[in-house]
């Protein structure tokens, strides 16, 4: 090998400064972040923590919110068949007795729409003029023993009965058939006149006489047409509980007619007048303790 291929012998014309350090293989080390990055890098992650938690409530709110709406729908299904349910009692339940007891579902609808007027008529005398229970309980009565009486006389066919009886007698030779009808007309019509005619001539004179002559004819027609038949137990029967409930809504009017709303009873329920007079009172210890304006 010639001698211009071999490598130097160390310190034999080499440049290379023995004080040096070694050349580095890896990148050189990089510098540490300051203080300002790194209140930068904490607020950073502090505000990427927070907008987690709230993506992550956001989130759990919107399941809340949909399980709330996914309640609130069956709830509102839930009180919306309640009340079909309600509805459908209250107006089956008329109808379903009606047809029960008395043989036909009119007799339901008549009975129910009478109760309920009833029932209607006590609440707001009740609430409009305080103290009146017993007198709704005695129209209560009234209305009972009316209805427990046309019920027995008809559902007995009492009444029937007896204008047979006296037709027999007055009229023989007429038809059986409507013998009793036609004597319980011209009795009731005749009867039914004389007694308006009397009442009318007692309220308002000659005028209000004829008034209560044709009514009172009238009056005792439809009655004469409503006692000569024979309806049965149980036609007599719902009979007598319309005419009982009838009986104790008149009763309760008359009452109300008679004695009128006590206006001033009334007012001192609603009105606030001790609360008024108290702040009167103070007003005017205030006044003279404190004058508003100073005489000169």
């Amino acid at each position: 090998m010639p001698a211009s291929d071999l490598p130097p012998a160390p310190g034999a014309g080499s440049t290379v400064d023995p004080s040096e350090p070694p050349p580095s293989s890896g990148p050189p080390p990089e510098e540490a972040p300051g203080l300002r990055e790194q209140v930068g890098a904490t607020r950073d992650s502090a505000k990427r923590f927070v907008d987690a938690h709230v993506e992550l409530a956001k989130s759990e709110f919107a399941d809340i919110a949909d399980a709330a709406k996914r309640a609130a729908a069956l709830i509102g299904i839930a009180i919306g068949a309640a009340i079909v349910a309600a509805l459908v009692v209250t107006v089956g339940l008329p109808l379903f007795l009606g047809e029960a007891l008395f043989g036909s579902i009119g007799w339901g609808i008549l009975l129910g729409v009478l109760l309920l007027a009833a029932l209607t008529l006590a609440a707001v005398v009740a609430a409009l003029q305080p103290g009146v229970q017993a007198s709704i309980g005695r129209a209560f009565l009234v209305g009972l023993v009316v209805g427990i009486v046309v019920g027995v006389f008809l559902g007995l066919d009492l009444t029937n009965r007896g204008w047979s009886a006296l037709a027999d007698g007055i009229v023989p030779a007429m038809d059986p058939a409507y013998r009793p009808l036609v004597v319980a007309v011209i009795v009731l019509a005749i009867v039914g006149a004389v007694l308006g005619a009397i009442v009318g001539a007692m309220t308002g004179g000659g005028g209000a006489a004829v008034g209560g002559l044709l009514g009172g004819a009238v009056a005792g027609i439809l009655l004469a047409f409503l006692t000569a038949f024979a309806p049965g137990r149980r036609v007599g029967a719902a009979i007598g509980v319309s005419a009982g409930l009838i009986a104790w809504i008149a009763a309760m009017g008359l009452g109300v007619a008679r004695g009128g709303f006590d206006t001033d009873a009334l007012k001192d329920r609603f009105w606030p007048a001790r609360t008024i007079e108290a702040t009167k009172e103070t007003i005017e210890w205030a006044r003279e303790r404190m004058p508003l304006s100073r005489k000169s």
